[in-house]
C-alpha cells in the first residue's frame, strides 16, 4: 500500500540564534528562534512522514511543553521517527521539499541538505527533491523575518 503525508513548518529569524536547515548548520547572521534548533526543513519532514504513517503530528510525540526537548536538535527528533515508521513496516519512497526563505539563498547548500537527509531517513540521494523558493518579497518571509518548509513524502507500508 503507498501513503502520502505532508508537512509545513514556519519560524521567526531571530538574531542570537544559530541557523539549521535539514540537519546543517547554515552561516547566516540571523537564526529561527523555537523551542528546539527551529529546523522547519526536518520539522516539515517529521510531520509529512507522521502524516502518512498516520501516526499523529511532531506535537503529539514531541511536545513543546516537556522541557527535555529544549534546544534539541532535530536531527534527533528525526531519527526518533525514522526509527519507529520503520518498526511499523513503512518505507519511504520519496521526500519533496520546498524550502521557502527570501535568504539565504538555498541552491548553493541543496546538495549538502540532500546529503544530511538522506543519511538521517536512510534513503538514497535520488530519493529526496529539495526546492529553494522566495515570497518575491511578499510577506514576513519575503521581509527576511521567517523561513518556511513544506514537505510531501510517499511511503509504501509493507504487511
Amino acid at each position: 500500500k503507498t501513503f502520502y503525508g505532508i508537512g509545513f513548518d514556519v519560524h521567526r529569524l531571530v538574531k542570537k540564534r544559530k541557523l539549521y536547515l535539514s540537519g546543517i548548520e547554515i552561516p547566516y547572521r540571523l537564526g529561527l528562534k523555537g523551542h528546539s534548533d527551529a529546523d522547519p526543513v526536518l520539522h516539515s519532514i517529521i510531520d509529512s512522514l507522521l502524516g502518512a504513517c498516520r501516526l499523529g503530528d511532531i506535537g503529539k510525540l514531541f511536545s513543546d511543553k516537556n522541557k527535555k526537548y529544549r534546544n534539541i536538535r532535530s536531527t534527533i527528533l528525526l531519527k526518533k521517527v525514522i526509527k519507529l515508521i520503520k518498526e511499523k513496516n513503512f518505507l519511504i519512497n520519496n521526500i519533496d521539499i520546498n524550502i521557502v526563505a527570501q535568504e539565504p539563498k538555498i541552491k548553493k547548500y541543496s546538495k549538502k541538505m540532500m546529503h544530511s537527509i538522506s543519511k538521517l531517513c536512510e534513503v538514497k540521494l535520488n530519493q529526496i527533491n529539495i526546492k529553494g523558493k522566495t515570497t518575491e518579497k511578499l510577506g514576513l518571509i519575503g521581509k527576511g523575518k521567517a523561513i518556511a518548509s513544506e514537505v510531501i513524502t510517499c511511503v509504501t507500508k509493507n504487511d
